[in-house]
Order: C-alpha cells, then structure tokens, then sequence
C-alpha cells in the first residue's frame, strides 16, 4: 500500500492524487465531446471547477450528515477538512454545481447529461484505483478466493494475515467498462438515452459490489449503499421508460442523411 508520495520534501496523499486525476480525464472527454457538438472546449474547464468545488463540498456534507459527532461545534471548519469523503453525497453535490453552471451558461440539455453519462463512471474508476493503492478501507469482507489481499499498511489496515475482497478493482474495471461502452454509444442514440443507461448501470453495479463489502445492513439484507444504487437504479429504467414513450419507442439516434452524390461534368463525346 502507498498511502501518501513525497514529492521535494511534501506529503501527498495518494487517494487525493487520483481524487483529482479524476477530475481531469473527466474534463478531457467532455473537452473532445464539446468540440465534437460544437461548444467551446473551455466549457471542459469550467465545468470541471465548479464540479470538484460542488463534488468535494456534497461528499464531506454527506459523510457529516452520517457522522454528526465529527462537527465539534465547528461546521464549516469540519466541512473543509480533508478526510470523509462520501460518493453519492460527491455525486449530488457535482451534479447541482453543474447545472447551477449550465444555467447560467444556458445549456441545460439533455446533451450534458450524456456527457456526465460518459464522465462520471470514468471518474469513480479512477477515484477507485486511488482507494485501492492507499487502502482506504473501501475493501471488501474477509476472503479466501484466490485473488484475496491484505492491506496491512494501508489507511485503514487489516489484521496482520487477514486477506479480504479487493473491491475496489471490482469496481475500477466494471466502472471503467461502462464508461467505455457508453463512449462507443455517443451518437448511436438519441440525447438523454445514455445518461439513463448511466443510471442503471452505476446503480447495478454498486448495488452487486456491495454483497462483498463490509458495510452494516441498514434495510432487511441491504446497506445504506444498496438502497441508494437500488433507487439509482430504478430511477434509470423509469428515465428510460419515459425516454422511450416520448420518442415513439424508439430511442436510436437517427441515421444522417447521406450526402448526395457529386455528378463530374459530362465531357463531349469524341468521335
């Protein structure tokens, strides 16, 4: 485990590098699609701001709300410092930001919602290999499987001997995965139809990942995790429903209209 990298001297913790590693492949793809539609690729800039601002803000404000005995009288002091960090409060944090952004910019569409489709299981991806190299304590359960580690130096250590799941490379591959499929899918559906295949997707695959987590049932056999990726997840087939009914069940992008044919000049005939 690497939990932090000395760089001349400064300690740099290895989850908050790739915390904003994140961040900047998220910004490339949304650069390369907004020039691809025809934005202006310093869209990619500000909305990767406001997103990191709106995303850390939401993730540490989630984490309080769990762990209300970290405040210590002092809100705005806990909700700045660096550790606690909560995906779905990151998640909705990131998204209000970045429609405050998008009003404002007046580009409110469903077209940027395809691209947070695209963006945002890149980003957790990559978010994940940072919880993996520091060993955050976002591992799994104990485990014999073949592929089973330990993580005895990380941040949050495991016993000396104890070997668990790697979740984390769970879900750097299924995430990335999705994040490359739903590229490939850009243009071959109609706008809005890849943020619904988001939702569903990101919520299966958390809602799955969990079964081998250590977090506590919070509902019957489901974590606080599995209710929120089950709603997700719910919420993207019902998008998708409703998606479809409003495009005459169809949700394929249409076909462009082939160029026509250029006719050379006809040359006169040579006896």
């Amino acid at each position: 485990m690497l939990k932090e990298i000395d760089v001349f001297g400064l300690q740099l913790q290895t989850f908050g590098i790739f915390f904003a590693l994140n961040f900047l492949c998220w910004a490339a793809v949304i650069a390369r699609r907004l020039k691809e539609i025809d934005k202006p690729v310093d869209w990619a800039y500000e909305i990767l701001f406001v997103a990191l601002i709106g995303g850390l803000i939401g993730a540490r404000g989630y984490y309080l709300l769990q762990n209300s005995d970290e405040l210590d009288g002092d809100v705005l002091g806990s909700l700045f410092s660096g550790s606690g960090l909560i995906w779905y409060g990151g998640l909705f944090g990131g998204v209000v930001a970045v429609l405050i952004w998008a009003k404002w910019r007046d580009f409110v569409s469903m077209k940027l919602l395809d691209m947070a489709a695209i963006g945002l299981p890149l980003g957790y991806a990559i978010g994940r290999i940072g919880c993996q190299i520091s060993g955050d304590g976002d591992y799994g359960k104990d485990s014999t499987l073949p592929w089973a580690m330990g993580y005895p130096d990380g941040a949050v250590p495991t016993d000396p001997g104890v070997t668990v799941q790697p979740t984390p490379i769970y879900e750097t591959l299924s995430m990335g995965l999705l994040a490359l499929v739903l590229w490939h899918l850009r243009d071959r559906f109609k706008p809005g139809t890849l943020f619904g295949f988001y939702l569903v997707g990101a919520g299966l695959e958390r809602f799955l990942v969990e079964f081998a987590r250590r977090n506590d049932s919070v509902v019957g056999f489901m974590t606080a995790a599995q209710v929120e990726s089950l709603g997700m997840l719910v919420l993207g087939v019902v998008w998708l429903l409703v998606m479809r009914a409003r495009n005459g069940g169809d949700l394929r992008a249409e076909e462009p209209a082939p160029a026509p044919a250029r006719r050379g000049r006809r040359r006169p005939a040579t006896a």
